[in-house]
């Protein structure tokens, strides 16, 4: 990643942009996946999703956050935060950008009561660098087709999470 690189918040990025970042890093058919299912009817989070500007001032990447819930057999929504799509141009991957908007978006969760933080990636990367783990998700479905190893949670007290139950948007 250039060292001019910046980071700032989505919200002041022209929303057309965004798509277009977006329809590039994960092809137009991307609402057909399942995690547009569990955050659909809500709007991501501004205080906690970020563009990467490149050292041109251009949009090369992008990280939405979006409130969703784990709602339990019992019928009691358990609201988390769904990280993600964290997305990067094609041509800029593996850059540093996607690393940046990851560590900024999650830097600016509040300690003092912290929502535990889901996505759905890759367990190896997200875990070696911000905790992210398949072991307390196994029992947790999505609204729709997914690779159990990929459904990630962050949490500092795994203890509050529930056993079981299906995520989707958290309309509080």
């Amino acid at each position: 990643m250039s060292q001019t690189a910046t980071i700032i918040p989505l919200d002041n990025v022209d929303p057309a942009l965004i798509e277009q970042l977006l329809d590039c890093a994960f092809e137009p058919e991307r609402r057909q996946r399942t995690a547009y299912k569990v955050r659909e009817g809500v709007d991501w989070l501004p205080a906690l999703s970020f563009a990467a500007l490149d050292g041109d001032e251009m949009l090369v990447g992008s990280i939405q956050c979006w409130p969703v819930a784990l709602n339990d057999p019992e019928g009691r929504a358990h609201p988390m935060i769904m990280v993600g799509p964290v997305a990067v141009m094609p041509d800029r991957q593996g850059e540093g950008y996607g690393q940046a908007l990851v560590s900024a978006s999650l830097s600016c969760i509040d300690s003092r009561a912290p929502l535990p933080q889901v996505m759905i990636g890759d367990a190896e990367y997200y875990g070696r660098f911000w905790g992210f783990t398949n072991a307390y998700t196994g029992g947790w479905a999505l609204p729709g087709p997914f690779d159990q190893a990929r459904l990630l949670v962050r949490c500092e007290n795994p203890a509050v999470l529930p056993e079981k139950g299906t995520l989707g948007p958290w309309v509080g």
